[in-house]
């Protein structure tokens, strides 16, 4: 006798609403729109400065356009390699400081104390936008990329931490389970059931946050924090839209290589 298939819907049924009543879903739909309207009109917005500021922008649509790379070329080469500089070496900082803070922040291995002061370091490092810390930094160290490489690794501290806490607290409870019933120590237990589960996790994520730092390395830096950041803002104060075009195009090219090799290797890690 022959095994009976279930039977496969055909029809698609909508799924149900959040708000099932349609006078409150209108009631909330209008007074959101009501809301939007009036914030809108807070908002106080020069026309005329708008105009000027459109000739200012084609200006440097048209830098943009026609880059060029030879005027500032020693400026530009040595803001690229600090911004390198900070990027690399904040973010293995982070990540060597986030692996025992994430696995202090796991509630599945940590103890109550331990887990409460991770959480509480990365509720910190979370709290604070990177600009922030870097003018913080800037006005306790002095402008330089000492400033950038600090507050690039304290962020990557709060990130990092974080996300690999959650992956840790998500790992599958039998295989943890099957490592302490061999009488493992709770290093072992880390080594041989943890960390296969959530290397590749941990891989992608570091190569993430190296992406984010890069990018935040040419912010921070306009606020006196090293980096290829300075050298922009200098170029745009100075109105050398087509210096700061060629910087703008580099700083892609580099986003473009960083995100295709680190798409390379995650696929080849997991």
């Amino acid at each position: 006798m022959m095994d009976q298939q279930p039977a496969v819907r055909s029809t698609w049924k909508r799924p149900p609403l959040l708000l099932t009543n349609t006078l409150w879903r209108r009631l909330i739909y209008t007074g959101a729109l009501v809301y939007l309207v009036l914030a809108v009109q807070t908002v106080e917005v020069d026309w005329q400065r708008v105009y000027l500021g459109l000739e200012r922008g084609w200006r440097f649509i048209e830098g943009f356009l026609v880059p060029d790379f030879t005027t500032r070329w020693r400026d530009i080469h040595e803001g690229l390699i600090e911004s390198l500089t900070i990027t690399l070496t904040s973010t293995v900082a982070g990540i060597l400081i986030s692996v025992p803070i994430g696995i202090g922040a796991a509630r599945n291995l940590a103890p109550a104390p331990v887990y409460l002061a991770c959480r509480g370091i990365i509720t910190l490092s979370r709290s604070f936008q990177e600009i922030i810390i870097a003018i913080l930094l800037v006005a306790m160290f002095g402008f330089g990329p000492f400033a950038g490489f600090l507050t690039l690794a304290f962020a990557t501290i709060g990130f990092l931490s974080k996300l690999l806490a959650e992956e840790i607290e998500s790992c599958d409870r039998s295989q943890i389970e099957a490592i302490r019933a061999t009488g493992a120590s709770w290093w072992q237990v880390v080594n041989y059931s943890v960390q296969p589960q959530v290397m590749p996790r941990l891989v992608g994520l570091s190569l993430y946050r190296l992406d984010i730092n890069f990018r935040e390395s040419a912010v921070i830096g306009i606020v006196g924090a090293g980096g290829i950041g300075a050298t922009l803002n200098t170029a745009i104060d100075r109105y050398e839209y087509d210096s700061a075009g060629a910087i703008l195009i580099l700083i892609i090219a580099i986003v473009l290589v960083v995100e295709y090799s680190s798409s390379y290797i995650r696929r080849w890690v997991q």
